[in-house]
């Protein structure tokens, strides 16, 4: 059995196929899977690059990734911790030589840029999820980062 990728995704690397056995081609089980990590990050869109081969997964946006839906209300807290969504490097500026996005003692609206996390070239920017005064910066510019990682201390108003 073979699927045909659009054109532009890679298809005439793969020779257009996906299937078991068919030129050391992505077997079923592996994309099965991968559509699985799809979903489960919240991904809309994934593309793998294997000995010289490239195909790239799409699907529409959710906006909300499953997790986010399926998360508890978090009780009011007097500090909240702002965490990294991704594995990358910390950036409070937009820019080198420019100002940081926040500043200590700062306060914040919803929505609003509180720094860049850098994965794979892509600026994935770090919004408030509601008001506050930035309390505390918790990583230095230009730091790694892990999944998760508290970068800023929040107090809620």
């Amino acid at each position: 059995m073979a699927v045909q990728l659009a054109p532009g995704t890679g298809a005439e690397d793969w020779g257009g196929r996906v299937g078991k056995g068919q030129g050391g081609a992505l077997d079923w089980e592996e994309l099965r899977r991968l559509c699985e990590l799809m979903r489960e990050e919240g991904l809309t869109e994934l593309t793998l690059v294997e000995e010289g081969r490239r195909i790239t997964l799409r699907r529409p946006g959710l906006g909300v990734s499953p997790r986010a839906a399926e998360a508890p209300p978090r009780p009011e807290l007097e500090e909240e911790l702002i965490r990294s969504p991704v594995v990358g490097t910390f950036w409070r500026r937009p820019a080198p030589g420019e100002d940081p996005f926040v500043e200590v003692g700062e306060r914040v609206e919803p929505g609003q840029t509180l720094c860049v996390v850098e994965a794979m070239k892509v600026m994935n920017e770090v919004r408030a999820d509601r008001a506050g005064v930035i309390e505390e910066v918790l990583v230095e510019e230009g730091q790694p980062v892990e999944y998760g990682q508290p970068l800023f201390r929040l107090r809620p108003s």
